[in-house]
């Protein structure tokens, strides 16, 4: 009977384990049944991983699972999480389009339904205990279903590296992809990579090429620009250069494009929610490229008092996206504002892309607030310049307050002297 440090109670448990195929869940399911005689339900959800997931279920098998479940998330992920994402603006402290961070209340949402479908008491997730990922399965699972017991066996395993895991991987034939020589841990999605550890972990080192998974560098792309034409329907891309796509093949698409111009490089160092800095490695080409159209395409479309405080409302929805809080009536909250202030969000946006930039080419929209002829600087104009004397005496009348009463304070004051 194992004895490890908060995970007592676990023997015989029937557990449901998000399982990615990937170094930790590879060990945990073999490690789980080795320490407690455990059932292992495996649970694999389908975000759009390019290589990952290929053979999941057989490997799940293989490692003594009884059962495994492979569930297509693709639609619904793109549907009601990324593109409520793209709408609020949603960019991680101005730049991570928090493609793992959106996924992760998915996969919490399905490795409750299959947990109460196998009847399992526990849910397990991979992850470790100063990383943001443990806090979004947590808050994920007990926000639909508080009575489950959730564990996280990586916080508190006798494993204190991947290294360790990769030497007990080959003592027991656990097979994995990771190696001493290709330590780093990734995660995919149709968002985004994520790439942490190895040589990464050393912030005044460049990221080495083969870290790298799903675009070229700026160096090497194309030396002929490309142009893309995006067509948004209150706030949703609907069509490129004109072709409607759904919404899966669309992401797809604008990730080869982009990813083949070096397009969506990130490399941040980042606060955590549990305090400490980090320096992550993204690549998200087709969520770069469509939230800078739909930034451009708000510019023309909403009035500046909406914009204004939809920006601040954006940074909020990132936050709570990165912390966890998905599925807190918060969010809710927001979408409401969010989805009313992309009701005239349509219209269609060309973008150039080279060498790893992007240059906005043309925005329009039948809901564009611009008027040239109010613009113009020309003999077009028809702006009221005579009114702007009064606009200003009125905007600036407490500036010119505040001065008049402090000249004639310090006027008194100096007299007094």
């Amino acid at each position: 009977m194992s004895t490890v440090r908060g995970l007592e109670g676990l023997q015989g448990a029937r557990i449901a384990l998000a399982f990615s195929g990937g170094l930790d869940t590879s060990v945990m399911a073999f490690w789980l049944q080795k320490e407690f005689g455990a059932e292992i339900v495996t649970v694999s959800g389908d975000l759009g991983q390019e290589k990952e997931l290929n053979g999941i279920n057989e490997k799940a098998h293989s490692l003594g699972a009884k059962a495994a479940y492979h569930v297509d998330l693709k639609q619904e992920f793109a549907e009601e999480y990324v593109f409520r994402a793209l709408k609020a603006g949603a960019l991680y402290e101005g730049e991570y389009p928090l493609a793992t961070a959106l996924g992760r209340p998915l996969l919490a949402k399905t490795l409750v339904e299959i947990a109460r479908k196998e009847e399992c008491t526990v849910v397990a997730h991979g992850c470790t205990g100063k990383g943001n990922d443990q806090v979004r399965f947590d808050a994920g699972v007990w926000a639909l279903a508080p009575d489950l017991r959730v564990i996280a066996p990586v916080r508190h395993w006798e494993f204190k590296s991947r290294e360790d895991e990769i030497a007990y991987c080959a003592e027991n034939a656990i097979p994995v992809q990771a190696t001493k020589k290709n330590p780093y841990s990734i995660d995919e999605n149709l968002w985004g990579t994520s790439i942490e550890c190895g040589v990464l972990e050393d912030p005044t080192v460049a990221p080495p090429e083969d870290a790298y998974q799903r675009t070229v560098s700026p160096l090497i792309a194309p030396n002929t620009p490309e142009e893309i034409a995006i067509t948004f329907e209150q706030g949703v891309p609907v069509a490129l250069n004109g072709n409607g796509m759904p919404a899966v093949e669309l992401i797809v698409t604008l990730n080869h494009l982009a990813g083949a111009h070096g397009i969506g490089r990130l490399d941040m160092i980042e606060n955590r929610l549990v305090g400490i800095k980090s320096r992550e490695i993204y690549e998200a080409p087709g969520a770069t490229l469509l939230h800078y159209a739909h930034r451009e395409l708000e510019r023309l479309t909403l009035d500046k008092w909406s914009a204004h405080h939809k920006a601040k409302i954006a940074q909020d929805y990132a936050e709570l996206i990165y912390n966890g809080l998905w599925f807190s009536p918060l969010r809710q909250a927001f979408d409401a504002f969010i989805d009313s202030t992309q009701q005239t969000v349509s219209g269609t946006v060309v973008v150039q892309m080279y060498k790893g930039n992007l240059t906005i080419l043309s925005r329009t929209s039948p809901f564009s607030l611009y008027d040239k002829a109010l613009a113009s600087y020309t003999s077009e104009d028809t702006f009221d310049h005579a009114a702007g004397e009064g606009f200003s005496k009125i905007f600036s009348l407490p500036l010119r307050t505040i001065a008049r009463v402090r000249q004639s304070a310090e006027q008194v004051l100096s007299e007094q002297a």
